[in-house]
C-alpha cells in the first residue's frame, strides 16, 4: 500500500488515521504492520465501505469526500478503508549500521547474492537478476530477505550493502 509522502507527517502526528483505497484485494491485513522506508504503520481495521463520511475524509487527510473520491476513482476494485496508526522507525535502519553479525548464517544463495549486490551496486534489480539467469520478483523477493536481515539497502535504483552486510561479507572472507 502507498501513502502519500504528504500524508507521512500527519499519519506520524495522529492527525491522519485512515486510508482508503480501491483494491481487487486487499494488500494489508487486520492486525498486521506495514514496513516502509519511513517507518512501520500498524494496520488496526481493514474494511469495505460503501460511503465515505465528512469525518472519514479528513481523517484521511482531505478535506471533502469529493476530494478523497477524485483521488480513488481512478483504481478498479472494492473501496476499502483501512485504520492505521504510526508505531515508529523502520528497526532495519538501526540493524542495518550495526556490525555486529555474531550468530548471523546465510545459505549460500543469500551469500552469492549479497557477493553480487556488493560487485553491483545501484544496478536495477531486473539487470541483477537477468546476470544470474533468474526472474525479476523472485530475485526482489530474496533481496528483501536480505534487506530484514539489515544486509542491504534499497537505492534510488537498485540496492547497495549495508555496514552490516559488509561486515558479514568480511567475516566469511577471512574465514
Amino acid at each position: 500500500m502507498l501513502i502519500r509522502v504528504a500524508d507521512w507527517e500527519r499519519i506520524r502526528s495522529g492527525e491522519v488515521t485512515l486510508q482508503f483505497r480501491r483494491w481487487k484485494r486487499p494488500t494489508v491485513r487486520a492486525g498486521g504492520t506495514l514496513r516502509t522506508s519511513l517507518g512501520v504503520l500498524a494496520i488496526d481495521a481493514v474494511d469495505v465501505v460503501s460511503r465515505v463520511t465528512r469525518a472519514e475524509a479528513v481523517a484521511a487527510g482531505f478535506p471533502t469526500v469529493a476530494a478523497l473520491k477524485s483521488f480513488v476513482d481512478g483504481w478498479e476494485g472494492v473501496l476499502y478503508r483501512i485504520r492505521l496508526r504510526y508505531l515508529g522507525e523502520d528497526p532495519r535502519i538501526e540493524l542495518r549500521s550495526s556490525s555486529d553479525v555474531d550468530g548471523l548464517e546465510l545459505s549460500g544463495d543469500a551469500v552469492a547474492l549479497l557477493r553480487l549486490i556488493a560487485a553491483n551496486p545501484a544496478v536495477r534489480a531486473a539487470d541483477l537478476a537477468a546476470s544470474v539467469g533468474r526472474e525479476k520478483l523472485p530475485f526482489k523477493a530474496d533481496v528483501r530477505k536480505l534487506k530484514a536481515e539489515g544486509l542491504t539497502e534499497s537505492l534510488e535504483v537498485g540496492y547497495r550493502l549495508s555496514p552490516r552486510g559488509e561486515a558479514y561479507l568480511c567475516t566469511l572472507d577471512r574465514g
